[in-house]
């Protein structure tokens, strides 16, 4: 995986540059997360220094303690931001290479859709799991 990545929304407004490696993917499960995207969602993040964000993401804050950015325009889900971290998460899904990431686990597995089961072998929280989302981004 490159040093730098790029990605951005379908509609284009709202464009991103990550500067230096990130964190694997993690799987969310949370209501939150299904309701936003209308499935789980896959992210990575990186340090907030490392991420430049070009265009203007409309943020909505989604509980007392995160906020969540998307194209004002398109809607596409960009970014979770959960405030007390260094890192801003970034919806794997909106790079335009994700080549060279891969996934690490699954989070508020309690909560995911009846609808489907998990069974990649990652693994599984049924909350917040800072052993997962707190991993050093790869190098």
């Amino acid at each position: 995986m490159s040093d730098t990545q790029t990605g951005g929304c379908l509609c284009g407004d709202v464009r991103y540059t990550v500067i230096g490696p990130m964190r694997p993917v993690i799987y969310c499960h949370c209501r939150q997360c299904r309701q936003t995207s209308g499935h789980h969602v896959a992210a990575t993040s990186a340090p907030r220094e490392a991420i430049r964000i070009e265009g203007a993401p409309v943020w909505y804050a989604s509980s007392d303690t995160a906020k969540r950015g998307f194209c004002g325009r398109c809607g596409s889900n960009l970014f979770w931001d959960g405030g007390a971290s260094s890192a801003l998460s970034v919806f794997a899904g909106t790079l335009d290479d994700a080549s060279g990431l891969t996934a690490a686990g699954h989070i508020f597995c309690a909560d995911k859709g009846a609808y489907y089961e998990i069974t990649d072998g990652l693994p599984q929280a049924d909350a917040a799991d800072a052993a997962l989302t707190t991993q050093v981004p790869r190098g």
